[in-house]
């Protein structure tokens, strides 16, 4: 299993800033609810890998 291996899967992604200053993606899917919690600077660094991955994508699908 690997990032190119698909999966039936839907899931809910939920991002925003909670009471604590911090930046979290929350994940819910079939029950399971995953939180996770990040600095803005680390919030910041995943936004750009993000980005980078979305052009990366996007170069491919030409």
């Amino acid at each position: 299993m690997g990032i190119n291996t698909e999966r039936d899967i839907e899931a809910n992604l939920q991002i925003g800033p909670t009471d604590a200053g911090m930046v979290r993606l929350f994940v819910v899917s079939d029950g399971l609810e995953i939180p996770m919690d990040f600095s803005p600077e680390e919030a910041e660094e995943i936004a750009e890998e993000i980005t980078t991955a979305a052009r990366g994508a996007r170069a491919l699908a030409k």
